[in-house]
């Protein structure tokens, strides 16, 4: 694989952890992930955080993850291209999917330690919360995939184009939604 095709790869393949926090605010609403609890006097993780948008965020990253996988396979392009072979491929999939929707919330949680409001700017935690929970997942289930494709030898172009391309997407995405009314804020 050459640096081009990692670096590229490395935003292609995160896909299923990008896209579930935009698509938590289409399917969120309902019950906070954290029934409205307090502790030490402040929010969990606020009414922003639901059951809903969480499930039907990393769905959504499920679902996109397997049409790049048909996509791959179509190509016969797999080896820089996709998660594996099927049913492996759920496994890489899925801990992006849900690691990113888990980021995003433990991201709110410490934006409530620190006294941050939904809502509030918090660089870098907002851009990155849900890149390091899927990363974390993913290395939690999936090691020897999330190590090939992101650390070891071209991999890590991969890491360097998905650390400059994320505050780029997250502050577009944030843009977009505001405009169509689903968000509070552009950021």
């Amino acid at each position: 694989m050459t640096p081009l095709e990692a670096a590229l790869a490395g935003v292609w393949l995160m896909i299923p952890a990008l896209v579930p926090n935009s698509a938590a605010v289409i399917f969120g609403g309902g019950t906070p992930m954290d029934f409205g609890k307090s502790w030490r006097g402040k929010r969990i993780l606020g009414d922003g955080k639901t059951w809903r948008g969480f499930f039907g965020g990393a769905l959504t990253g499920v679902v996109l993850g397997l049409v790049l996988t048909g996509i791959a396979l179509l190509l016969d392009a797999q080896a820089v291209w996709g998660y594996g072979e099927m049913p492996n491929a759920l496994v890489p999939i899925i801990a992006l999917a849900f690691g990113s929707m888990a980021g995003d919330a433990a991201g709110s949680f410490i934006k409530r330690r620190i006294g941050k409001d939904r809502g509030a700017k918090a660089p870098v935690l907002d851009q990155y919360n849900f890149v390091i929970g899927a990363f974390l997942l993913a290395l939690l289930l999936a090691p020897e995939w999330i190590l090939d494709h992101y650390f070891r030898e071209n991999g890590i172009y991969g890491l360097i184009l998905l650390l400059v391309v994320v505050p780029l997407l997250h502050r577009g995405v944030n843009i977009i939604g505001y405009k169509m009314g689903k968000k509070d804020v552009p950021w």
